[in-house]
């Protein structure tokens, strides 16, 4: 790959969420404010939504990661359950080890058993759901009424869910109006602007190892910001490409050309790509697209047979 090439220690622009990567972007430290905000008020739903890739699943991990040690934290990253599935996860996150032949009015019992239990001991539970618009809609009511669950003082477990827009569409229909209405703070991720993208580009090829000017041009981040429409997953995949191809080229510092050759290869862009100058069609920056990634291969492979040699 291209990490000798930038002098970086690792892939800077992974499709993985990676804490480790994390900026102070202002949608998602907006984000993590308002959630400690909620979960310090002890009360109801709390929800986070967002187009694909606007990194709720990062903000997710960066709340687990950060919460304060009165809080004990319980994680479905896949929602798509029946309520009693929903339950024996839950059950399974409070460190519960109950028979597997126990009724649902049993294994409820023995839940608000142990949060009862963790409650005596200062600690509140926390339940964060991620892809939260994947839930059933038995599920999404067995959630609201988990939240009846409470002491004298306060709620006995608060939730935060994680969605796409869908969420926000079926949280809006009559029949979830209940559930609407414990929905105490809610937060919606907007896209990056083109300086937010310079800083996030800088900031993740820092963190990687790379020191220097700035590979990108003001002009170059621009484009990709409007490609992306500001979405940080596919500004990752547009610059992790226009790196690719920077290198493969031996250039020092990523060109246009190399930004509008990864825009082309990648689906779900929304860049118009007009001018004689941006070549004839798509076909040839693909083509020097799969060109780079094989001779990327191929440095690879003869490095590794010069290591063993």
């Amino acid at each position: 790959m291209y990490l000798a090439h930038f002098g970086l220690g690792q892939l800077p622009f992974g499709l993985t969420p990676n804490t480790g990567f994390f900026f102070g972007l202002e949608p998602h430290v907006e984000a993590l404010e308002v959630l400690q905000v909620a979960l310090e008020s002890g009360e109801g739903f709390i929800k986070v939504t967002g187009e694909v890739g606007t990194g709720k699943t990062l903000v997710c991990r960066k709340l687990l990661n950060s919460l304060p040690k009165q809080y004990q934290s319980a994680y479905l990253p896949n929602p798509y359950l029946t309520p009693d599935e929903l339950r024996w996860a839950l059950a399974c996150e409070l460190g519960l080890k109950c028979q597997t032949g126990l009724d649902q009015r049993q294994l409820t019992f023995w839940i608000t058993k142990r949060l009862l239990a963790l409650s005596l001991q200062g600690l509140q539970v926390v339940l964060v759901v991620d892809e939260a618009q994947a839930l059933p809609d038995d599920s999404l009511e067995a959630l609201r009424l988990l939240t009846n669950l409470e002491s004298e003082q306060r709620k006995l477990i608060q939730l935060v869910l994680f969605g796409q827009p869908e969420l926000d569409e079926r949280l809006q229909t009559h029949q979830f109006r209940q559930l609407r209405q414990r929905i105490s703070f809610s937060y919606c991720l907007r896209p990056l602007e083109w300086d937010e993208v310079q800083a996030y580009i800088n900031h993740r090829l820092a963190i990687a190892g790379y020191q220097g000017a700035d590979l990108f041009s003001v002009k170059d981040i621009k484009k990709l910001t409007q490609a992306a429409r500001g979405i940080p997953r596919l500004i990752n995949i547009l610059a992790h490409k226009s790196l690719l191809l920077c290198y493969s080229q031996g250039e020092a510092n990523v060109l246009s050309r190399h930004c509008i050759a990864a825009i082309a290869d990648t689906q779900d862009t929304q860049l118009p790509l007009r001018g004689s100058n941006l070549g004839n069609s798509t076909v040839g920056w693909r083509i020097g697209l799969v060109v780079a990634l094989l001779m990327g291969c191929a440095l690879v492979s003869a490095q590794a047979w010069g290591y063993w040699l």
